[in-house]
């Protein structure tokens, strides 16, 4: 079961910060991070949690 993320990431097409929930990913530098979609705009969301 994948862990899910709620809170707010910078939507650069926005300009603006928005709420959004999303799943936590681990990056390739050994990164979390929270991916989602913006609810105005359905642009990609990103926002990095710290190390895993």
């Amino acid at each position: 079961m994948a862990e899910s993320y709620t809170g707010d990431a910078y939507c650069v097409k926005c300009k603006e910060k928005k709420n959004f929930t999303g799943e936590v990913k681990v990056s390739d530098s050994g990164r979390r991070m929270a991916q989602g979609t913006c609810p105005t705009c359905g642009t990609k969301l990103n926002r990095i949690l710290g190390k895993a």
